[in-house]
């Protein structure tokens, strides 16, 4: 997004393959919207609608937005690529790959929400041992195991946090040893998800050509 240009409202998004309807703006050609068009339905995540975040929103609202936006934009960045596709790694030695990116996201969210906001005893979902790298490795994964881990974790991200009082309910973070505020895992989970979609849409771009944020 050039300074100063209106976040886009994207519609309901339709599986790939994708192309590209660039625009220009200052006289700069920059990416335009993915226009999607219709493929098989299962390689799609129903990645749904994404929106772009208020202009003039309180602080809740707008941090609630950003995050609800990256998420989208990494279930489109999944959108309609078969299971191979989706496990296909970066470049070497890189192992990264868009299943990896979900499963990871998978644990993040549970991680930051429901352990350390929501005070839940749970373990990571590919790991007994607390090892984050684990969901890394997406070789024998497929679509649904990954999404359907990452989905339920968002839904219940979304739970604890429409059920906090405010941004400044704490949960304690035993890796940093500090109590933390809901305000700061939801800038934290925007972060990740920013970072990591830059990695998607890389790899996204070396499996079939597709760009566009």
């Amino acid at each position: 997004m050039l300074p100063g240009e209106r976040p886009a409202v994207h519609g309901p998004v339709a599986a790939g393959p994708w192309r590209i309807a660039p625009d220009r703006c200052g006289g700069a050609l920059r990416r335009g919207t993915i226009v999607g068009v219709h493929k098989d339905p299962e390689q799609t995540t129903a990645a749904a609608e994404r929106v772009g975040p208020p202009l003039r929103g309180g602080e809740r609202e707008t941090l609630r937005a950003f995050l609800e936006y990256h998420r989208a934009t990494l279930a489109m960045k999944c959108d309609g690529l078969s299971d191979e596709e989706l496990r296909r790694r970066s470049m070497p030695p890189s192992t990264l790959s868009l299943l990896g990116l979900v499963r990871h996201m998978a644990e993040v969210e549970r991680a930051w929400f429901r352990r350390v906001i929501n005070g839940e005893d749970v373990p990571l979902v590919w790991s007994d041992e607390g090892d984050y790298q684990a969901a890394y490795d997406a070789s024998s994964s497929t679509r649904s195991e990954a999404f359907d881990a990452w989905r339920g974790e968002v839904e219940h991200a979304r739970r604890i946090e429409r059920e906090a009082e405010s941004l400044d309910v704490t949960g304690h973070q035993p890796r940093w040893g500090e109590d933390v505020s809901l305000r700061l895992v939801m800038l934290h989970l925007i972060h990740e998800y920013a970072r990591h979609n830059g990695h998607a849409d890389f790899l996204r771009e070396g499996i079939d050509g597709t760009v566009g944020a």
